[in-house]
């Protein structure tokens, strides 16, 4: 693998393994190896790791594929790929309801990953970055190699990647709110998780309404947290589950409401600011 990136202008000065180790999140064995066989460039010259970098240097890493575990990914088909943004590193896609993020057994095929990996295939191969549940759509970024992976990782942990979706609960709900409940898993289901405040984990859900559907609610959530089904484990608790939750409505008729409606996240590298809106939503 051979990556060439422009640092922006106004990045500050730091050693190439500053720049390696803190900003690009490069594991200490590829580091390792990227010294050994001098495999970094700066502006078309070999560089030593103690030497600094500035704002407007072009970086050129040279990796090995064997520098990091190799997977086998069932490939699946390319045509139900719906593509909303990609470049060399990140791809944004406008998942279906229905499908599965990933697989969960090796031979699976039929997920967005194996779908992808097909898009993709032969010059690069995805990596999940956060997951959507089978029966929500909307947006989600997959990585398009491991170097760019841990990057987005930490970007998703520190709300680095911004998400908004849109939801259609039961009843009705006349003002924004904010949830800040724990949740946990539901010892007598392994399908589900629970309001647990004693065990579970921090998990934050901002609500705001768009506009009454009959005796039904429309709404946006936007997560600080993204805890497995977050948003349907805390709208339930309140009383207004999800329209067509298979399992935390009493009534699940239909698809599932809930859809990830807009993804923005600042590039890691050019720094270019990304956004994207999954269309069509729920209304």
């Amino acid at each position: 693998m051979k990556f060439m990136i422009t640092l922006p202008t106004d990045s500050p000065t730091k050693t190439i393994k500053e720049l390696l180790e803190e900003d690009w999140l490069v594991p200490r064995k590829v580091r390792h190896f990227i010294r050994t066989r001098k495999g970094i460039l700066v502006n078309g010259e070999s560089r030593h790791f103690q030497e600094q970098v500035y704002g407007g240097d072009q970086i050129t890493l040279l990796i090995e594929d064997s520098d990091y575990p190799v997977r086998t990914i069932h490939i699946g088909n390319k045509n139900l790929v719906d593509i909303l943004y990609e470049d060399e590193h990140l791809i944004v896609v406008n998942k279906p309801v229905g499908m599965k993020t990933h697989p969960n057994q090796p031979d699976e095929a039929d997920t967005l990953l194996n779908h992808l990996a097909a898009y993709l295939a032969p010059v690069a191969e995805p990596h999940v970055v956060h997951r959507l549940d089978k029966e929500t759509s909307g947006a989600i970024v997959f990585a398009k190699n491991p170097f760019v992976l841990p990057i987005l990782g930490r970007m998703l942990e520190q709300k680095d990647i911004y998400r908004r979706y849109q939801a259609v609960v039961h009843g009705k709900m006349t003002k924004d709110l904010t949830i800040n409940k724990k949740i946990g898993r539901d010892r007598h289901d392994r399908r589900k998780r629970r309001i647990d405040p004693k065990n579970g984990k921090p998990a934050v859900t901002h609500v705001s309404i768009a506009q009454p559907q009959g005796q039904n609610t429309a709404v946006f959530c936007q997560l600080d947290t993204g805890r497995t089904h977050q948003i349907r484990v805390h709208l339930a608790s309140l009383g207004h589950p999800l329209v067509g939750d298979p399992l935390y409505s009493k009534n699940p008729k239909g698809r599932l409401m809930l859809h990830a409606y807009e993804l923005h996240l600042v590039h890691p590298f050019t720094k270019e600011k990304i956004a994207v809106t999954a269309t069509p939503g729920l209304w």
